[in-house]
């Protein structure tokens, strides 16, 4: 599964709003809930990898990495525009 997939499919979620949905019960939670499971999810990447366990760093960068796109899709902010971002800062 690409990011692109992934992000199309959260967006999907939060249009339809599914019963049952994970990803639903977060748009309902709100932007705040949402922004918080991004630094939950941030801290236990930290935590995994300061204890240099590669399997959990792993698991949790991909929850972080869910949870991040999860907030992009509730700001409107897509995944080509970050990486058009990265490509700006590369050509400084």
């Amino acid at each position: 599964m690409t990011i692109d997939e992934l992000y199309k499919i959260i967006k999907d979620r939060q249009e339809k709003m599914p019963e049952g949905s994970y990803v639903a019960s977060l748009f309902k939670a709100g932007q705040d809930r949402i922004i918080q499971k991004v630094g939950e999810e941030a801290t236990e990447v930290v935590i995994a990898a300061k204890n240099n366990d590669k399997q959990k760093t792993i698991s949790e960068v991909a929850d972080l990495s869910f949870h991040l796109l999860v907030m992009l899709v509730s700001l409107n902010i897509t995944p080509e525009e970050i990486l058009a971002e990265l490509e700006k800062r590369s050509k400084k």
